[in-house]
């Protein structure tokens, strides 16, 4: 039997929301409750002699960039494992945030998300006794930069056979060498 929630002070998000997070607007953010943690796109990140945390929220050729430097002296470090079993270590810091009108301190992971749809990520430590997720409302959308799966469904289309020779096949082979020499290290 489905568990009831009989608390109705969890506000209902969507798997996409749009947050204000510090004096930042309509940010696009990726809920995601895979992840553990959250993260936010933050570059020019240094400590300085005095062991002050320096960045800045974004960075250049991103429309939510502004140059404004955040200090924090409250700060942690944390060793985090990519999708792919990659360790970083990252610089995390208490940032307010609104989302869906309710105001909360996140401890977000400072990382280069430039590669990535969303600029935050908010994860399930972030929204656990707080938010409940309706994963059919996507209420924030970011603009394709790239997209690469329109191409390949292009050429797939195009020609099946030649497509998976090409690309595959040549990507399975890639994958397989990896492992083998992966082995013998």
């Amino acid at each position: 039997m489905g568990k009831v929630y009989r608390n109705r002070a969890k506000t209902i998000i969507g798997s996409t929301e749009y947050i204000d997070v510090g004096n930042h607007r309509h940010i696009p953010a990726k809920i995601d409750t895979g992840a553990d943690s959250s993260a936010i796109w933050a570059s020019h990140i240094r400590i300085a002699k005095d062991g002050i945390l320096h960045f800045c929220l974004f960075d250049q050729g991103s429309p939510y960039y502004t140059g404004e430097v955040i200090k924090r002296k409250d700060y942690k470090v944390a060793v985090v494992r990519s999708a792919f079993g990659h360790e970083q270590i990252r610089y995390r810091t208490h940032i307010s945030a609104i989302i869906n009108g309710r105001r909360i301190r996140i401890l977000f992971n400072l990382s280069n998300r430039s590669k990535n749809n969303y600029p935050v990520l908010i994860g399930r430590r972030t929204i656990s006794g707080k938010f409940l997720v309706d994963v059919s409302e996507k209420r924030a959308t970011v603009p394709h930069r790239n997209d690469k799966s329109l191409k390949f469904q292009r050429l797939l289309e195009k020609n099946p056979y030649e497509f998976h020779q090409k690309f595959i096949q040549k990507t399975n082979h890639n994958i397989n060498n990896n492992k083998t020499s992966r082995k013998g290290e």
